[in-house]
């Protein structure tokens, strides 16, 4: 009983510092504004952006200046254009510190809430958080996890130190007193690689991508997969005027599900995209339930002169929560806790990140890619562009997203209660997957909700494990058609519908034939060649 107490204790505390650190995060995104008045300092920011800024700085009363802040829609766009070196300086050191601040210091707190998860585990006999939360993944313990990470890292190092070098060298040329290449400057400079060698824009792309078309975009996408249709609804009350309800019905005319999208940044709201579940698809008292799904982002506003325009990313991000609500919105099994999403967590990103891969191929962006000015397709050399341009900087963003999940495994690996310097920690961490040195005064730890206040602890991994799983899964789908209607219900029936009924493992090789490759990541990413 006292050992029953003990862990109802823990989990309450958990509870709360959780809460507590999801919500520091936002307060210090929240707080920072950087007003511009000089309109010198704003050179190279496209006008999309700069009205948005102006428009923020008005409703703050700071009438014919521009007001940037830490939230994506406005920070990405200023860290990728912005010629004023300072102030890039200014507003990255501003995001790595969110977190950190005086009156919402997530360091204690995430050193709590770390201890506490390890003091859980051996409570109920696991060496480690990591033990006892890999024991119920595909994974199954960390030394499968480390192993899969560090063969990773060996395999993309090589060609992140390239994009490195190739980033460094080209601010020696467009910058030659700018000194060495720093991490504010890697947004920035990538952009500008980016158009020299495929010649177009992220700015150009957005015209392409107002949210409505893409919204429809998606639903074509899931009609031809799987014969889905969705009708809108205006009589479902809901929580917020930006939020949107569709009925989803089947080929057969079936009721699926109440599909929910919540699209535009709010104070209230926490930054980056999700899928949640208000109801899970199920059997009760004999009758069955359909789910009742929805979908959040934080996409631009749209404007009195223009559509909310999605950037490149941004379609990825839609059609990768919309994986999700799939996966939840055709589950056909028994109990809810065992539905839709309701997966092993290193498989739950597999339906999501598959339906990523249809952003790039020319079938797709054909449904959907039109300039919301005049209504024309997405040119044929544009799309070729955008698919050389596929695996740009892969290798840089294979070790970044490599350096996560070690920084997850470090925390969750080890009883962590001896750790004082969070920043040290995280630097000794990170160190074989980081090109730049460590700058004191930032980390990621403090604002990396997804491992502290999300549902990531010692699952950092998962987003690699399962692009292996789609990379491999998308190839059968290129082999055969990207629309094919066989391939698509066997990855219905035997991915999709089960939700966790099943090893995942048993799940993938019913619809696939056999196991995963793993150098299809590799191959779509460019780091080896293709085979045919």
């Amino acid at each position: 009983a006292h050992g029953k107490d003990k862990l109802r204790e823990i989990d309450r505390k958990l509870a709360r510092l959780t809460h507590e650190f999801s919500d520091n995060v936002l307060k210090d995104t929240n707080a920072y504004q950087l007003l511009v008045t000089d309109p010198k300092d704003v050179e190279g920011i496209p006008a999309s952006a700069l009205e948005d800024a102006a428009h923020t700085a008005e409703k703050k009363g700071h009438k014919g200046a521009w007001m940037f802040t830490l939230q994506f829609p406005s920070y990405h766009p200023f860290q990728q254009h912005c010629e004023n070196a300072a102030l890039r300086e200014k507003m990255w050191r501003a995001y790595m510190g969110r977190g950190t601040s005086h009156q919402a210091d997530n360091r204690p707190v995430l050193r709590e809430i770390a201890t506490l998860r390890h003091q859980r585990a051996r409570l109920l006999g696991y060496p480690t958080h990591a033990h006892y939360v890999l024991e119920e993944r595909m994974a199954q313990n960390p030394e499968t996890v480390d192993k899969f990470l560090r063969d990773f890292n060996a395999a993309v190092l090589p060609a992140g130190r390239k994009d490195f070098e190739e980033l460094r060298a080209l601010k020696k040329e467009l910058y030659p007193g700018g000194g060495d290449l720093k991490p504010w400057d890697t947004i920035l400079l990538a952009e500008k690689l980016r158009q020299r060698k495929y010649d177009f824009s992220e700015e150009e792309l957005r015209s392409y991508f107002p949210l409505e078309s893409v919204i429809r975009g998606v639903f074509t996408v899931a009609e031809k997969l799987y014969g889905l249709e969705f009708k809108p609804r205006d009589d479902v009350p809901v929580y917020h005027p930006d939020v949107r309800v569709f009925d989803v019905l089947d080929a057969r005319k079936e009721f699926l599900g109440l599909f929910y999208c919540d699209f535009f940044p709010r104070e209230s709201k926490k930054s980056g995209a999700w899928m949640t579940s208000f109801r899970d698809q199920g059997t009760q008292f004999g009758k069955k339930v359909r789910p009742w799904v929805s979908i959040v982002g934080n996409f631009t506003k749209p404007t009195a002169s223009q559509p909310s325009l999605l950037t490149m990313n941004e379609v990825k991000t839609l059609f990768h929560e919309f994986g999700h609500a799939l996966h939840g919105l055709l589950s056909r099994c028994t109990y809810a806790s065992l539905s839709g999403t309701n997966v092993f967590w290193d498989f739950v990103e597999l339906p999501s990140q598959f339906m990523e891969n249809f952003t790039g191929e020319k079938e797709c962006l054909d449904l959907f890619a039109s300039h919301y000015k005049t209504g024309e397709k997405m040119p044929k050399e544009l799309i070729q562009k955008l698919k050389d341009a596929r695996a740009f900087l892969a290798g840089l963003m294979g070790v970044r997203q490599t350096a996560f999940s070690l920084l997850d495994m470090a925390w969750h690996g080890r009883d962590p209660s001896g750790i004082e310097d969070t920043e040290a920690f995280e630097a000794q961490a990170v160190r074989d997957a980081s090109f730049f040195p460590h700058i004191p005064g930032t980390s990621v730890s403090p604002g990396f909700s997804h491992i502290f206040a999300g549902g990531y602890s010692a699952g950092y991994y998962s987003y690699k494990w399962a692009e292996v799983l789609d990379a491999d899964a998308f190839e059968y789908f290129r082999e055969e058609g990207v629309f094919n209607r066989q391939v698509a219900d066997r990855f219905r029936e035997n991915v999709l519908e089960r939700g966790g009924t099943e090893p995942p493992m048993e799940l993938y090789k019913r619809f696939r034939g056999r196991e995963p490759d793993p150098r299809a990541l590799l191959r779509r990413d460019g780091l080896i060649q293709q085979t045919h």
